[in-house]
């Protein structure tokens, strides 16, 4: 099982690694912005962006969670979209950070976050899909588009009837979990003492509502007593969004150390796949594209090309600070770190996200077909079976 006493999360682990090698220099973003130029796309990497359907499946979006600072400042979500070849992604974001205090606070701060994604998607000329339909109309007419997502069940705070709003306001893929336990949890987190018995009465309920509305269940963060538990539930197949391989741990040490507990192993894998389910593949531990090709490569030896996708978990903006945090020590623009960015996940990446991926690919022998699945097929597969049949 997937257990660790670790108090870190994920992204205070990459902030406070130094010398983790090429993939998390320390560099600003914007010292790397201007190497990223589609001209020097391969022809046979383009043709293949244009004919599949590209999503990642955890791509988080920062937005304000306070009311006065809705909707934030503009981000340019639809060029970087456009620069990275993906079609889609699944928007992302969490409640849990910074500390939940308060009853109620889990539930503003998901209202303020939508009603944000909201105004920025209003003014980035973008539309969420809500079904496969959606999607394939939004390929087809070259425009990118997005899945809402959310991280967590913090914001339904044991009423179960706002998982339905949340439906109404575009959710369609929801993470059971995410670092910190919500007031009324839902299961045991992977990286957190086991405590729950796996999934608890709570959580069942929203797998079945889940199961009702036609929404996505993504049981990242998920420890295995948990996955066994809800798979036994859910009507249609689940996915892991986000993790890696527990034998791919790239070449930096201390950053193997620190993410190990939220890597899955083969048996597990073995389990999601066999009652069909999809996981994705992080950029974590890859310090290279083609480090990162090799690491989908191992995935899928072990449970077939059928059931692995894209899940950087990393961000296509830039992150957002609130004003309250521009003064004092550490104010001011945050200094991003290379590998933080989907379109700058590598130090010598020169091409947006997807057609790097692509070209590494092919590099160590997939097949075109073996890329349209991996790229988006597979978790097309599951948002339709989730979403057919619903508004």
């Amino acid at each position: 099982m997937m257990q660790s006493q670790s108090k870190w999360s994920r992204r205070e682990l990459l902030t406070t690694l130094t010398g983790a090698g090429a993939a998390m220099m320390l560099n600003p973003v914007s010292a790397w912005a201007d190497r990223i130029n589609q001209d020097e796309v391969d022809p046979r990497v383009a043709a293949i962006v244009a004919k599949t359907i590209g999503v990642d499946t955890h791509n988080h979006i920062d937005v304000p969670f306070s009311a006065a600072e809705v909707p934030g400042p503009p981000i340019d979500l639809a060029s970087e979209m456009k620069r990275s070849g993906l079609s889609a992604i699944c928007m992302t974001f969490a409640v849990d950070r910074p500390e939940l205090r308060n009853p109620g606070d889990a539930y503003e701060r998901f209202k303020n976050a939508l009603a944000s994604m909201d105004k920025q998607l209003v003014q980035n000329g973008l539309k969420r899909s809500l079904n496969m339909t959606d999607l394939r109309a939004a390929h087809t007419k070259h425009q990118p588009t997005v899945i809402q997502s959310v991280e967590g069940g913090h914001f339904l705070e044991g009423h179960l009837e706002r998982l339905e709003e949340a439906y109404e306001r575009g959710l369609r893929h929801l993470g059971l979990l995410h670092d910190n336990d919500a007031s009324v949890p839902l299961g045991d987190v992977y990286t957190n003492p086991a405590k729950l018995g796996g999934l608890t009465a709570f959580g069942a309920e929203v797998i079945k509502e889940c199961n009702r509305l036609g929404i996505l269940i993504d049981l990242a963060h998920a420890n295995q007593e948990m996955v066994v538990a809800a798979l036994k539930l859910a009507e249609h197949p689940v996915i892991i969004s986000h993790t890696g391989l527990d034998t791919q741990l790239g070449q930096n040490e201390n950053m193997a150390r620190m993410m190990r507990p939220r890597l899955i192993s083969k048996e597990q894998a073995k389990i999601v796949a066999n009652a069909g389910g999809v996981i994705g593949v992080w950029t974590h531990l890859a310090d290279s594209p083609l480090e990162y090709a090799k690491n989908v490569r191992a995935l899928v030896d072990v449970i077939g090309i059928d059931h692995v996708c894209i899940g950087t978990d990393t961000k296509l903006t830039p992150s957002y600070r609130p004003p309250s945090a521009q003064d004092g020590p550490g104010g001011g623009q945050k200094n991003e770190r290379i590998g933080e960015r989907t379109n700058l996940a590598w130090q010598d990446q020169k091409v947006g996200f997807y057609y790097t991926v692509i070209d590494a690919m092919l590099k160590i022998g997939f097949t075109e077909d073996e890329i349209g699945k991996f790229g988006g097929g597979n978790f097309c597969r599951l948002f339709d079976a989730s979403t057919s049949g619903h508004r």
